[in-house]
Protein backbone atom coordinates (compact mmCIF):
# COMPACT_ATOMS: atom_id res chain seq x y z
CA UNK A 1 0.00 0.00 0.00
CA UNK A 2 2.73 2.30 1.07
CA UNK A 3 4.44 1.72 -2.32
CA UNK A 4 0.84 1.99 -4.34
CA UNK A 5 0.53 5.56 -2.55
CA UNK A 6 4.11 6.95 -3.43
CA UNK A 7 3.79 6.05 -7.09
CA UNK A 8 0.02 7.55 -7.06
CA UNK A 9 1.70 10.62 -5.69
CA UNK A 10 4.77 10.91 -7.67
CA UNK A 11 2.57 10.03 -10.97
CA UNK A 12 0.36 13.08 -10.48
CA UNK A 13 3.04 15.38 -9.53
CA UNK A 14 4.35 14.83 -13.08
CA UNK A 15 1.11 14.49 -14.82
CA UNK A 16 -0.95 17.01 -13.35
CA UNK A 17 1.47 19.95 -14.46
CA UNK A 18 1.45 18.40 -17.90
CA UNK A 19 -2.25 18.39 -17.79
CA UNK A 20 -2.41 21.88 -16.60
CA UNK A 21 0.05 23.30 -19.34
CA UNK A 22 -1.77 21.41 -22.46
CA UNK A 23 -0.34 21.84 -26.02
CA UNK A 24 2.74 20.34 -27.25
CA UNK A 25 3.45 19.00 -23.56
CA UNK A 26 0.24 17.02 -23.53
CA UNK A 27 0.77 15.98 -27.47
CA UNK A 28 4.01 14.60 -26.13
CA UNK A 29 2.46 13.06 -22.90
CA UNK A 30 0.13 10.96 -24.99
CA UNK A 31 2.40 10.32 -27.72
CA UNK A 32 4.34 8.82 -24.39
CA UNK A 33 1.57 6.41 -23.36
CA UNK A 34 0.56 5.19 -26.69
CA UNK A 35 3.87 3.82 -27.09
CA UNK A 36 3.86 2.20 -23.36
CA UNK A 37 0.88 0.66 -24.14
CA UNK A 38 1.44 -1.11 -27.42
CA UNK A 39 4.92 -2.12 -26.00
CA UNK A 40 2.48 -3.50 -23.10
CA UNK A 41 0.37 -5.23 -25.86
CA UNK A 42 3.84 -7.04 -26.82
CA UNK A 43 4.93 -8.28 -23.56
CA UNK A 44 1.67 -9.72 -22.88
CA UNK A 45 1.79 -11.55 -25.70
CA UNK A 46 5.42 -12.19 -24.90
CA UNK A 47 6.69 -10.63 -27.98
CA UNK A 48 9.85 -9.03 -28.19
CA UNK A 49 10.15 -5.14 -27.86
CA UNK A 50 13.28 -5.11 -30.50
CA UNK A 51 11.79 -6.26 -33.83
CA UNK A 52 9.91 -5.14 -36.91
CA UNK A 53 7.25 -6.21 -35.60
CA UNK A 54 7.17 -3.50 -32.38
CA UNK A 55 8.30 -1.13 -34.71
CA UNK A 56 5.36 -0.97 -37.16
CA UNK A 57 3.15 -1.65 -34.42
CA UNK A 58 4.90 1.80 -32.98
CA UNK A 59 4.13 3.81 -36.03
CA UNK A 60 0.92 2.54 -36.49
CA UNK A 61 -0.19 4.04 -33.00
CA UNK A 62 1.33 6.77 -32.97
CA UNK A 63 0.13 7.62 -36.45
CA UNK A 64 -3.90 7.81 -34.08
CA UNK A 65 -2.07 9.49 -31.33
CA UNK A 66 -0.68 12.38 -32.89
CA UNK A 67 -2.57 15.66 -33.88
CA UNK A 68 -4.16 15.39 -37.19
CA UNK A 69 -2.34 18.40 -37.89
CA UNK A 70 1.17 16.70 -37.45
CA UNK A 71 -0.03 15.53 -41.13
CA UNK A 72 -0.28 19.33 -42.30
CA UNK A 73 3.74 19.37 -43.06
CA UNK A 74 3.39 16.35 -45.25
CA UNK A 75 1.90 16.58 -49.21
CA UNK A 76 -2.00 17.28 -49.07
CA UNK A 77 -2.22 13.57 -50.18
CA UNK A 78 -0.53 12.14 -47.34
CA UNK A 79 -3.10 11.32 -44.62
CA UNK A 80 -3.55 9.80 -41.59
CA UNK A 81 -5.66 7.12 -42.60
CA UNK A 82 -3.09 6.55 -46.09
CA UNK A 83 -0.33 5.95 -43.93
CA UNK A 84 -2.23 3.89 -41.31
CA UNK A 85 -3.15 1.94 -44.41
CA UNK A 86 -0.18 1.61 -45.73
CA UNK A 87 1.72 0.11 -42.69
CA UNK A 88 -1.46 -2.67 -42.81
CA UNK A 89 0.04 -3.75 -46.33
CA UNK A 90 4.08 -3.46 -44.57
CA UNK A 91 2.70 -5.94 -41.83
CA UNK A 92 0.70 -8.15 -44.15
CA UNK A 93 3.54 -7.92 -46.98
CA UNK A 94 6.09 -9.28 -43.68
CA UNK A 95 3.76 -12.12 -42.69
CA UNK A 96 5.13 -13.41 -46.35
CA UNK A 97 8.70 -12.45 -46.11
CA UNK A 98 9.11 -13.72 -42.32
CA UNK A 99 7.71 -17.14 -43.83
CA UNK A 100 4.54 -16.87 -41.25
CA UNK A 101 6.63 -16.16 -38.21
CA UNK A 102 4.63 -13.46 -37.84
CA UNK A 103 0.80 -14.74 -38.39
CA UNK A 104 -2.31 -13.35 -40.04
CA UNK A 105 -3.58 -13.33 -36.11
CA UNK A 106 -0.83 -10.87 -34.77
CA UNK A 107 -1.31 -8.53 -37.10
CA UNK A 108 -4.66 -8.32 -36.57
CA UNK A 109 -3.86 -8.06 -32.99
CA UNK A 110 -1.33 -5.04 -33.55
CA UNK A 111 -3.59 -3.32 -35.66
CA UNK A 112 -6.51 -3.44 -33.24
CA UNK A 113 -4.19 -2.69 -30.18
CA UNK A 114 -3.02 0.41 -32.78
CA UNK A 115 -6.76 1.49 -32.61
CA UNK A 116 -7.66 0.92 -29.56
CA UNK A 117 -4.75 2.37 -27.73
CA UNK A 118 -3.87 5.56 -30.13
CA UNK A 119 -6.80 6.57 -30.57
CA UNK A 120 -8.23 6.46 -27.05
CA UNK A 121 -4.93 8.55 -25.92
CA UNK A 122 -5.23 11.20 -29.15
CA UNK A 123 -8.73 11.78 -27.63
CA UNK A 124 -6.82 12.99 -24.65
CA UNK A 125 -4.81 15.47 -26.07
CA UNK A 126 -7.89 16.68 -28.04
CA UNK A 127 -10.05 16.97 -24.86
CA UNK A 128 -7.46 18.94 -23.33
CA UNK A 129 -7.15 21.56 -26.65
CA UNK A 130 -10.60 21.57 -26.98
CA UNK A 131 -11.17 25.73 -27.39
CA UNK A 132 -14.25 25.54 -25.36
CA UNK A 133 -12.48 25.12 -21.51
CA UNK A 134 -10.85 21.93 -22.73
CA UNK A 135 -9.02 22.02 -19.32
CA UNK A 136 -11.93 21.76 -17.19
CA UNK A 137 -13.51 19.05 -20.29
CA UNK A 138 -10.93 16.92 -19.27
CA UNK A 139 -11.22 17.37 -15.71
CA UNK A 140 -14.89 16.23 -15.85
CA UNK A 141 -13.54 13.00 -18.07
CA UNK A 142 -11.22 11.94 -14.89
CA UNK A 143 -14.03 13.25 -12.20
CA UNK A 144 -16.10 10.12 -13.91
CA UNK A 145 -13.40 7.46 -14.32
CA UNK A 146 -12.09 8.05 -11.39
CA UNK A 147 -15.01 8.16 -9.25
CA UNK A 148 -16.96 5.10 -10.94
CA UNK A 149 -13.54 3.37 -10.18
CA UNK A 150 -13.56 4.19 -6.30
CA UNK A 151 -17.40 3.96 -6.25
CA UNK A 152 -17.07 0.23 -7.64
CA UNK A 153 -14.23 -0.48 -5.39
CA UNK A 154 -15.53 0.84 -2.72
CA UNK A 155 -19.40 -0.18 -2.60
CA UNK A 156 -18.53 -3.52 -4.27
CA UNK A 157 -16.42 -4.37 -1.08
CA UNK A 158 -18.69 -3.26 1.64
CA UNK A 159 -21.86 -4.89 0.30
CA UNK A 160 -21.40 -6.58 -3.34
CA UNK A 161 -22.72 -10.14 -3.59
CA UNK A 162 -23.99 -10.51 -6.76
CA UNK A 163 -20.94 -11.40 -9.18
CA UNK A 164 -21.26 -9.24 -12.23
CA UNK A 165 -18.66 -11.36 -14.65
CA UNK A 166 -16.84 -13.44 -12.84
CA UNK A 167 -15.50 -15.33 -15.94
CA UNK A 168 -13.57 -12.03 -16.84
CA UNK A 169 -13.60 -10.11 -13.32
CA UNK A 170 -14.10 -12.49 -10.63
CA UNK A 171 -13.99 -9.66 -8.01
CA UNK A 172 -16.81 -7.31 -9.90
CA UNK A 173 -20.08 -7.44 -8.41
CA UNK A 174 -23.16 -5.82 -10.18
CA UNK A 175 -23.57 -3.75 -6.28
CA UNK A 176 -20.46 -2.01 -7.00
CA UNK A 177 -21.03 -1.63 -10.70
CA UNK A 178 -24.37 0.51 -9.50
CA UNK A 179 -22.72 2.07 -6.96
CA UNK A 180 -20.25 3.40 -9.11
CA UNK A 181 -22.80 5.05 -11.35
CA UNK A 182 -24.45 6.49 -8.74
CA UNK A 183 -21.09 7.79 -7.63
CA UNK A 184 -20.26 9.36 -10.60
CA UNK A 185 -23.36 10.64 -10.88
CA UNK A 186 -23.17 12.47 -7.46
CA UNK A 187 -19.14 13.91 -7.82
CA UNK A 188 -20.29 14.93 -11.41
CA UNK A 189 -23.09 17.41 -9.99
CA UNK A 190 -20.73 18.77 -7.86
CA UNK A 191 -18.28 19.33 -10.13
CA UNK A 192 -20.70 20.63 -12.40
CA UNK A 193 -22.22 22.93 -9.78
CA UNK A 194 -18.66 24.10 -8.95
CA UNK A 195 -18.04 24.91 -12.92
CA UNK A 196 -21.37 26.96 -12.93
CA UNK A 197 -20.53 29.07 -9.77
CA UNK A 198 -17.39 30.07 -11.96
CA UNK A 199 -18.76 30.66 -15.09
CA UNK A 200 -17.65 27.68 -17.02
CA UNK A 201 -19.41 25.43 -19.32
CA UNK A 202 -19.16 23.47 -22.54
CA UNK A 203 -21.82 24.79 -24.55
CA UNK A 204 -24.79 22.34 -23.57
CA UNK A 205 -26.48 22.20 -20.43
CA UNK A 206 -25.17 21.17 -16.46
CA UNK A 207 -28.50 18.38 -17.01
CA UNK A 208 -27.05 17.00 -19.92
CA UNK A 209 -23.90 16.82 -18.52
CA UNK A 210 -24.54 14.90 -16.10
CA UNK A 211 -26.77 13.17 -17.71
CA UNK A 212 -23.80 12.07 -20.24
CA UNK A 213 -21.61 11.37 -16.94
CA UNK A 214 -24.38 8.40 -16.45
CA UNK A 215 -23.49 6.70 -19.77
CA UNK A 216 -19.60 7.60 -19.52
CA UNK A 217 -19.53 5.44 -16.32
CA UNK A 218 -20.88 2.23 -17.64
CA UNK A 219 -18.77 2.84 -20.99
CA UNK A 220 -15.42 3.43 -18.74
CA UNK A 221 -16.94 0.17 -16.62
CA UNK A 222 -16.66 -1.67 -19.93
CA UNK A 223 -13.09 -0.43 -20.82
CA UNK A 224 -12.33 -2.04 -17.33
CA UNK A 225 -13.94 -5.34 -18.23
CA UNK A 226 -12.31 -5.23 -21.75
CA UNK A 227 -8.80 -4.90 -20.48
CA UNK A 228 -9.85 -7.69 -17.84
CA UNK A 229 -10.54 -10.16 -20.66
CA UNK A 230 -7.35 -9.60 -22.40
CA UNK A 231 -5.06 -9.74 -19.64
CA UNK A 232 -7.15 -13.35 -18.78
CA UNK A 233 -6.48 -14.50 -22.11
CA UNK A 234 -3.09 -13.33 -21.79
CA UNK A 235 -2.47 -15.06 -18.16
CA UNK A 236 -1.37 -12.21 -16.55
CA UNK A 237 -2.20 -10.23 -13.89
CA UNK A 238 -1.09 -6.37 -14.84
CA UNK A 239 -0.67 -4.97 -18.01
CA UNK A 240 2.96 -3.72 -17.02
CA UNK A 241 5.30 -2.67 -14.39
CA UNK A 242 6.19 0.86 -15.30
CA UNK A 243 4.05 1.72 -12.36
CA UNK A 244 4.83 -0.12 -9.06
CA UNK A 245 2.06 -0.73 -7.50
CA UNK A 246 -0.35 0.17 -9.56
CA UNK A 247 0.82 -2.36 -12.32
CA UNK A 248 1.21 -0.48 -16.42
CA UNK A 249 0.08 2.29 -18.49
CA UNK A 250 -3.05 0.02 -19.55
CA UNK A 251 -3.84 -0.87 -16.20
CA UNK A 252 -4.25 3.28 -15.48
CA UNK A 253 -6.27 4.05 -18.27
CA UNK A 254 -7.99 1.31 -19.52
CA UNK A 255 -11.11 2.97 -18.71
CA UNK A 256 -10.26 5.99 -20.48
CA UNK A 257 -9.34 4.59 -23.70
CA UNK A 258 -13.24 4.23 -23.73
CA UNK A 259 -14.94 6.93 -22.10
CA UNK A 260 -12.81 9.56 -24.24
CA UNK A 261 -13.79 9.09 -27.86
CA UNK A 262 -17.27 8.51 -26.79
CA UNK A 263 -16.85 12.45 -25.02
CA UNK A 264 -15.10 13.75 -28.36
CA UNK A 265 -17.27 12.11 -30.58
CA UNK A 266 -20.98 13.30 -28.95
CA UNK A 267 -19.04 17.09 -28.80
CA UNK A 268 -17.50 16.82 -31.82
CA UNK A 269 -13.90 17.55 -30.85
CA UNK A 270 -11.12 17.03 -33.61
CA UNK A 271 -7.30 17.28 -32.39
Amino acid sequence: MKQRTITAIIALCLFIPIVLAGGLWMDWLTVLFAAVGISEIFLMKKQILVSFNFLLALLATLTWTVPDSFFKVFPSNITKLGVFYGIIMLFLTWTVLSKNKTTFDDVGVYILAALYIGIGFHYMAAIRAYPQNGLALLGCVFVVVWSTDIGAYMIGRKIGKHKLWPVISPNKTWEGSIGAVVCALICSAIYMAILGSLGINFGVSELTMIILAFFLSIVGQMGDLVESAYKRFYGVKDSGKILPGHGGILDRFDSMLFVLPVVATILGIVH
